[in-house]
């Protein structure tokens, strides 16, 4: 089975390459071009195609694979909230994912968000290169004793968890699902998380009842000082209500790895006038927000594991076996 990969980078073309000699029934071929339904249309003597969290898989986009005779969808991330499940079950187009690659890699990254902005990490550094060793405007805060709220106790907000307790924090958790095996985690309703919270940290998935969850009704609610650090989706926070709660100093830091304006490809078409005018670009003025480039998946543990589910579910689906990661 050929299988066309899109938005590949070359840290994705280096882990799939190394275990793909493990799979003789694949050819993987590598595009740099992100999916989108043009792009979609070139597809040729691909069954399968391999998509990322950015990339366009709307209904225009799965019909043009449809029309290439395209039948399996590998998404190498565990969101899917870019993919018509509807239409590709219309199509015939079967949709996995890669559901847990390494929730420790996200965690780690989105404490050490919190981290950064809480001790002025980023302003220390510029500050030391510059040969200016002054402390002033760098006091942070402790962690420790303090409370951290986790909204969504999954894979990732468990682990997120997890590392919250050792830092002897206090740890309250809220999702419509507890999970079980997190014992030291107190649930309680998002009004109380928001209100008794010094660190906010999301971990859930995007969907119509979370989005804009972070907006300036539930910013309103939180104490005075809170950190809040978004690793999951850039669509759980209404940039502009951010904006204006950090003016409000509702916010000692934020700490983003993703934002709203990430599927526009804001950084990709480096245009300096989209720049300019761009909420991201906003964001960036302040001196308490760090943003960065969707990178807490990025390590080699992470990426092996993405290496290695998808081309199990690409022989999975060769086989005619089920992967238990259907989305549709």
């Amino acid at each position: 089975m050929r299988i066309t990969f899109f938005a590949t980078k070359s840290y994705d073309k280096d882990s799939f390459d190394q275990i793909k000699e493990e799979y003789p029934d694949l050819e993987l071929e590598y595009w740099e071009t992100e999916l989108s339904p043009k792009t979609a249309s070139y597809v040729k003597d691909s069954e399968a195609i391999c998509a990322f969290v950015s990339s366009d898989v709307g209904t225009k986009t799965i019909e043009a694979l449809k029309d290439r005779g395209v039948k399996l969808i590998l998404m190498r991330c565990a969101g899917f909230n870019n993919v018509d499940l509807e239409a590709a079950t219309r199509c015939g187009i079967q949709v996995m994912r890669v559901p847990g690659y390494s929730p420790e890699a996200v965690a780690e990254h989105a404490m050490a968000l919190a981290l950064a902005v809480n001790r002025k990490i980023h302003k220390a550094y510029i500050r030391v290169r510059e040969n200016n060793f002054s402390l002033q405007g760098l006091t942070g805060a402790n962690f420790y004793e303090k409370t951290a709220g986790i909204i969504g106790t999954g894979k990732i907000g468990a682990a997120m968890a997890r590392i919250c307790h050792g830092f002897g924090m206090k740890v309250i958790g809220y999702d419509q699902y507890p999970n079980p095996g997190l014992d030291f985690v107190e649930y309680v309703t998002l009004d109380e998380l928001l209100g008794r919270s010094d660190l906010i940290s999301l971990h859930c998935p995007l969907t119509e009842e979370t989005h804009h969850l972070i907006c300036s009704d539930t910013i309103a609610k939180m104490k005075q000082g809170v950190v809040l650090v978004n690793t999951s989706r850039g669509g759980l926070v209404k940039t502009e209500d951010l904006i204006a709660g950090i003016r409000e100093h509702i916010f000692l830091g934020v700490g983003l790895d993703v934002y709203e304006e990430e599927t526009q490809n804001v950084y990709e078409n480096r245009e300096d006038d989209i720049l300019m005018h761009s909420t991201t670009a906003r964001l960036l003025s302040f001196p308490n927000v760090i943003v960065t480039s969707h990178q807490a998946f990025l390590t080699e543990e992470a990426l092996h594991a993405i290496s290695r589910v998808t081309l199990d579910n690409a022989k999975a689906f060769l086989d005619g076996k089920k992967s238990g990661t259907e989305l549709n």
